[in-house]
């Protein structure tokens, strides 16, 4: 299987990355060919605006869901969003790793999508082509996060309410509207506050998660 892992946290040194490089140690290790893309060592521009675009079809309005039309019929994205485009073609299975920001991802991962996950690309409403017809069918996705609340917190009846249904809009409404097969999401709770030991036990929880799938 050739896996694109998506990795948003700014530190190198985090537990996030400790998580990363398992992912990559362990995939590997079982045969699988992986790439990664840590959107914070590339810098990645995170807002969608007309500079992405090499040649405008509409001037000087900018209306984004035109432009990414005719950038996939023409390839004028800019590099940036053409190698990550490449990189989901490769792939049979995306990772999108991040720590929970507000209930959601770190607005790069969120810029990351909104560039790369283009109209044309990994959908087209103008030709029914979401969900069970989305561009990017045959394709899995799953989300690998940590958060500083616990489990109770984040649970059905906890304060928070149920993780699962919160990252709804990412799993049913971006993974599965272009098509994908949403993967059971990896959650580490209260990642901030744990010992070595518990660290070194999610770790390991990981990977038996990873030769699961």
């Amino acid at each position: 299987m050739k896996v694109l892992i998506i990795f948003a946290h700014p530190e190198p040194a985090s537990f996030n990355a400790a998580l990363r490089d398992a992912a990559t140690d362990t995939l590997k290790k079982s045969g699988h060919e992986i790439k990664v893309s840590d959107l914070y060592a590339m810098k990645f521009k995170s807002e969608l605006s007309g500079s992405d675009f090499l040649s405008r079809k509409v001037q000087p309005e900018f209306n984004a869901f035109i432009e990414q039309l005719h950038a996939c019929q023409t390839g004028t994205f800019t590099p940036d969003i053409m190698g990550e485009m490449e990189k989901v073609r490769w792939a049979d299975l995306l990772i999108f790793q991040f720590p929970i920001y507000w209930t959601g991802m770190p607005a790069i991962m969120k810029g990351w999508l909104d560039r790369v996950f283009a109209a044309g690309f990994a959908f087209h409403p103008f030709t029914a082509s979401y969900y069970e017809k989305g561009l990017l069918v045959g394709k899995k996705a799953m989300i690998v996060t940590s958060c500083g609340a616990n489990q109770e917190m984040y649970s059905a009846g906890g304060k928070h309410g149920d993780i699962n249904a919160l990252l709804g809009y990412i799993t049913h409404n971006t993974f599965e509207y272009t098509g994908m097969q949403a993967l059971p999401t990896f959650v580490v709770f209260q990642a901030a506050g744990q010992s070595k030991e518990q660290g070194t036990h999610e770790i390991e929880r990981f990977r038996k998660h990873l030769l699961s799938l």
